[in-house]
């Protein structure tokens, strides 16, 4: 049986190796990728498991690899100098090749940016069912034990303070791996998960097993991210509660993720601090000006500094114009791809244009079933698609994603906007605070759209993008970049896209959005 990988090299840096036949043992892969991919010094493997979310494990043996394909990550066990002779090897030996693929990946990155990995998350779903860590080896032998005595007598363990606090503080560090503000559905999850794997702990009386754990773990999650606040992590660090603030005129909101967000506000790179990372930004800044930029040096430097953007982001809550003036970098085409990678762990154009391509004929159906109670819009859009006689792909695209604020009965008047090239902006974009704007040659917006552009807050923000489907990725991009809520005429259009498209949020939409995703699988 043939095995196809995709070998992750550096965060730049991915190939392509198809083998005739799966090898023996994890040491014969790892000389085969030598071989093939021209490797100098020792590595270890890890591999993104699909029945945990993707998340990085490490490779033992042969046997965890998905069957037919998988993603590798390779883990450098050697010094600085030869790692980067190896990427650099790869790289200069792979540009022309048609092996090379351009990823967006979460692994392991070589030299400078190796600390920046240790602070973000990979996983971007929560895990189901919860890997229940592994406790100490005194706590493991007595619940072993326990359970063998519960099989055979239905007796539960009379677990002691000592155990309680070990399991409990276990528990509460493997969850905040994965996510610092669990939701309750994910809480009781992992209660579930800890009484499946130790029925020695279920609980007598209780219908669940586990209503007490579930509570104890909420409390010990509350406690633990305490701990972290006062040990300085940016995550919870920007919920403290501040001296002289006036709760009655500004009352408290909880800055946690509430769209699916992987890295929310991460913790400043290793050996780096405020002076730090605002030196990087002012060096970024300075790059950003001259004529002949140096991208590498941009992607890098924003790389490097995303967790001072997301605290100043998060925290601060700025104007967009203020985040262009300290930010410049982060309003390329590339940065926002970048950017929304780093916080969701998601590839922006690549996913939305996958499941776009998936739900159009489904989303068009819906649309003809629905079309007399939709109104005119609707019955206008679905007609004007059914004249076109070129580009057909193109316009379904289109169409879908016209009639999708149509389908939910939402108003879109304020966020698609057209206007002529010939016709002045000012009055077209005053008070479009989100929007994506189309710019016509003439009136017949079938056939002569210029470009589209990026509105945030009144102002162009991203302009010259092809078509409809691209701005809209990159203003949903750019709305998790800025930390910038749905506008509410279309919430559940943003929603769809974030909940159907993306996947972000796990199970928790609203009523509209289940049941779009209901129809769209059936």
């Amino acid at each position: 049986m043939t095995l196809l990988l995709r070998v992750v090299l550096s965060s730049r840096e991915a190939r392509r190796v198809q083998l005739p036949e799966v090898p023996a043992s994890v040491g014969q892969l790892i000389d085969i990728l030598k071989e093939r991919l021209e490797l100098a010094g020792d590595f270890s493997l890890q591999f993104e498991d699909p029945d945990f979310g993707n998340a990085i494990c490490n490779l033992t043996a042969i046997s965890e690899l998905p069957a037919e394909r998988a993603v590798l990550h390779i883990m450098w066990n050697c010094d600085s100098s030869t790692l980067n002779q190896s990427i650099a090897s790869v790289s200069s030996a792979s540009v022309s090749s048609q092996d090379t693929i351009s990823v967006h990946s979460d692994d392991f990155r070589p030299s400078w940016t190796d600390t920046i990995q240790m602070n973000l998350r990979h996983v971007s779903e929560w895990p189901s069912p919860f890997s229940i860590p592994k406790f100490s080896h005194d706590v493991e032998l007595k619940l072993c034990k326990a359970n063998v005595t519960y099989e055979k007598s239905k007796k539960g363990l009379a677990v002691t303070r000592d155990m309680k606090m070990e399991i409990l503080d276990k528990i509460a560090e493997a969850v905040f791996e994965i996510k610092a503000y669990p939701e309750k559905d994910e809480v009781e999850s992992v209660a579930s998960a800890l009484v499946l794997k130790y029925p020695c702990l279920k609980e007598p009386g209780s219908i669940t097993g586990y209503e007490g754990w579930k509570a104890s773990i909420k409390h010990k999650l509350g406690n633990y991210r305490s701990k972290l606040r006062r040990a300085g992590c940016n995550e919870v660090n920007v919920n403290r509660k501040r001296k002289g603030e006036d709760e009655a005129s500004s009352p408290f909101t909880l800055k946690k993720p509430k769209r699916g967000e992987v890295n929310h506000v991460p913790d400043y790179p290793q050996h780096h601090d405020d002076s730090t990372l605002e030196e990087e930004r002012v060096a970024l800044v300075s790059e950003m000006k001259k004529k002949q930029k140096n991208l590498k040096v941009i992607q890098q430097k924003m790389a490097l500094t995303f967790s001072l953007r997301r605290r100043e982001v998060v925290e601060c809550q700025p104007m967009v114009s203020e985040v262009q003036e300290r930010w410049p970098g982060l309003f390329s085409s590339e940065e926002i791809s970048e950017e929304f990678h780093r916080i969701t762990s998601k590839d922006l154009l690549g996913t939305f244009n996958a499941s776009l391509n998936k739900f159009v004929p489904g989303l068009l159906k819906l649309y003809r079933s629905k079309k007399g109670a939709l109104g005119e819009d609707m019955e206008d859009l679905l007609d004007k698609l059914d004249e076109q006689t070129s580009d057909i792909v193109s316009h379904r695209k289109t169409a879908a994603l016209r009639g999708l604020p149509i389908f939910l009965r939402e108003d879109a008047t304020q966020v698609f906007l057209k206007c002529l090239d010939t016709d002045i902006l000012e009055p077209v974009l005053n008070g479009a605070s989100v929007a994506i704007l189309t710019i016509l040659q003439d009136d017949d917006a079938d056939t002569s759209v210029r470009e589209h552009a990026v509105v945030l807050e009144g102002d162009i923000v991203l302009h010259n993008i092809p078509d409809l489907s691209t701005a809209l990725a990159y203003l949903f991009g750019l709305l998790y970049a800025l930390n910038i809520d749905y506008p509410k005429q279309m919430s559940y259009t943003f929603e769809a896209i974030q909940g159907i498209f993306f996947e972000l949020g796990g199970s928790r939409c609203s009523q509209r959005i289940r049941s779009l995703k209901t129809k769209l699988l059936l």
